[in-house]
């Protein structure tokens, strides 16, 4: 079995964190010109080529595989759909709601994980889960008495990363990372491709929007490639609260960019999130210290 290292997919994750904040700011930048589906595709585009070109000028395109296809596409359809639902929200309602929403995924990814990983759902788990969402409603404080339709995408959109998290978690149990991504890439490009032109136009990029739709593409690849990594060194149900931090940052960024209102439950909630995350850590890299000492120390 893979030993699990809760403190180095943490890190991984700081990356994932860092290019989903950047990918918002380039999304909201172009969607004055490009429908979602548009943006996805171009996101696809750009991924493709580095994917392919970065594992060739490597040597490794060779580790693509074709045995689990059904999983890759079941994967993709999953993220698509959310990725889709999060870009539309992102035009519709403040930066920090929609990333409060979406972050009922961890929820998801928590109570789900045991029936299709068989991953164990502790209790410190199952705290820490719940303490991270209390931390993001603290933030954004969404208003479900008047909800709209960005409020319920944004909270649509996490069910469907939620399902992608659990499927790329058990991909990384057979594949590796050029495999995931070649297939990430190149079947989102397809079904991209199909959206876009389902109205019989697709807009080209613009000399304003390419370098925004590249920096997606780029993001989405960097995005993708530490959170599956950070799956490949610990479960899912350690890796996905600790996303929970991309809140405050997201909600920093919309204050300073787009002047939405920021005040004290942003840090409140974003402490509460802080310590979520080290609680959950520490309860993973415990339980691995202890067996450790078990079996030198009899």
């Amino acid at each position: 079995m893979q030993q699990q290292q809760p403190l180095k997919a943490a890190i991984w994750m700081i990356g994932s964190i860092l290019s989903f904040t950047a990918m918002a700011i380039a999304g909201r930048a172009v969607a004055g010109v490009h429908d979602t589906f548009e943006i996805m595709l171009w996101r696809s585009v750009t991924g493709i080529v580095l994917v392919v070109g970065g594992a060739a000028l490597f040597g490794r395109l060779g580790e693509v595989q074709t045995k689990r296809l059904p999983l890759h596409l079941a994967r993709n359809i999953s993220h698509f759909t959310g990725q889709n639902l999060w870009f539309w929200a992102l035009t519709s309602i403040p930066l920090a709601q929609v990333f409060a929403l979406e972050f009922t995924s961890p929820l998801w990814v928590v109570l789900l994980s045991p029936l299709f990983l068989g991953e164990k759902l502790t209790r410190v788990r199952a705290l820490a889960a719940s303490l991270g969402f209390a931390g993001a409603l603290i933030v954004a404080r969404p208003d479900f008495g008047a909800l709209n339709p960005g409020v319920v995408a944004a909270a649509a959109s996490a069910i469907g990363f939620a399902g992608s998290v659990i499927m790329t978690k058990q991909l990384t149990r057979n594949e590796s990372l050029v495999s995931i991504l070649f297939w990430l890439t190149l079947m989102q490009t397809g079904l991209g491709l199909a959206a876009a032109g389902m109205d019989g136009h697709i807009g080209l990029p613009t000399a304003a929007t390419l370098p925004w739709l590249m920096l997606i593409g780029a993001c989405g690849v960097v995005a993708h490639l530490c959170l599956t990594k950070a799956l490949s060194l610990a479960s899912a149900s350690v890796v996905v609260p600790v996303d929970f931090a991309r809140l405050p940052i997201i909600a920093l960024v919309g204050m300073i960019l787009y002047h939405e209102p920021l005040d004290i439950w942003v840090l409140v909630g974003g402490l509460i999130i802080l310590g979520a995350n080290l609680l959950n850590i520490r309860a993973a890299t415990r339980a691995i210290i202890l067996p450790q000492r078990n079996v030198t120390n009899p």
